[in-house]
Formats: C-alpha cells, sequence, structure tokens
C-alpha cells in the first residue's frame, strides 16, 4: 500500500485535465470523476484520476 495518497482539489484536477474548474465540478457531480467531500469541499484521489484516464484510454466512454 502507499504510504502516501495525493488528494487533488478540484482545482488541480480541472489543472491537470485542461479543463475549466466549472466543468470538472459538472464532471465531478455526474458521478464521471470519482469525488468524496470533506466538509463542503471536493477531494479527488488521483489513483481514482488516473483509474478513470486509462479507462477513457482503453476505450470507455463517459
Amino acid at each position: 500500500m502507499d504510504s502516501e495518497i495525493e488528494i487533488m482539489t478540484i482545482a488541480q484536477v480541472a489543472n491537470y485535465l485542461q479543463l475549466s474548474e466549472v466543468t470538472t465540478y459538472k464532471m465531478v457531480n455526474e458521478g464521471v470523476i470519482p469525488a468524496f467531500k470533506i466538509g463542503r469541499h471536493w477531494r479527488v484521489k488521483r489513483s481514482d484520476l488516473f483509474d478513470l484516464i486509462e479507462r477513457l484510454k482503453h476505450g470507455e466512454k463517459l
């Protein structure tokens, strides 16, 4: 198991995917990007984001 799990903010995810924050929030709310809330703030596990990218690379549709 990884000793560190990187947690990303919506802004970091948006920047990484080169999307707007609005689009990223929409994808999180629709369940396309797996995320969880800490208080009122959404967070994304980096490994979950990479898993999503791999699935998309192999032809999975959003």
